[in-house]
């Protein structure tokens, strides 16, 4: 290989490996911890069907636009966000306990919003965890 051709390759490939190694950064999301107290917090709301409907229904409204329909992350306004939009049907996402997940749809973070005032019912903010159980 010549000179000029070696030096353009060696560029290149420099390149990708910038590239790449900036959206594994990217893809990486920043932990996020919930305090004990909140975590070890238990679903009072009985996961049935009315809940899953109503979670569902909530879901559509308020969430599905950045979590998309069936919660990987695809929504239509994911790909404005700073932050990564997780997929909720990991088992990563899924093994987090039902207070873990109230904490974060009630307080939020960064691109994601707080709820508690947008829905001040707690049994629907719980009815979305529900929904967010079936999401597998």
């Amino acid at each position: 290989m010549k000179k000029g051709k070696l030096f353009g390759f060696t560029v290149t490939l420099m390149a990708a490996i910038v590239i790449m190694s900036f959206t594994a950064y990217q893809a990486a999301p920043k932990p996020w911890p919930v305090p004990d107290k909140n975590a070890k917090m238990t679903n009072p709301v009985k996961k049935d069907a009315e809940s899953i409907s109503t979670g569902k229904s909530l879901w559509s409204k308020h969430c599905a636009s950045c979590h998309g329909k069936s919660g990987k992350g695809d929504g239509t306004k994911a790909a404005q966000l700073k932050t990564i939009v997780e997929d909720l049907t990991t088992t990563k996402m899924q093994a987090q306990s039902d207070g873990s997940l109230f904490y974060k749809i009630s307080e939020g973070r960064d691109d994601m919003p707080s709820f508690k005032k947008k829905i001040p019912d707690q049994e629907e903010l719980w009815s979305i965890v529900n929904y967010m159980r079936s999401l597998k």
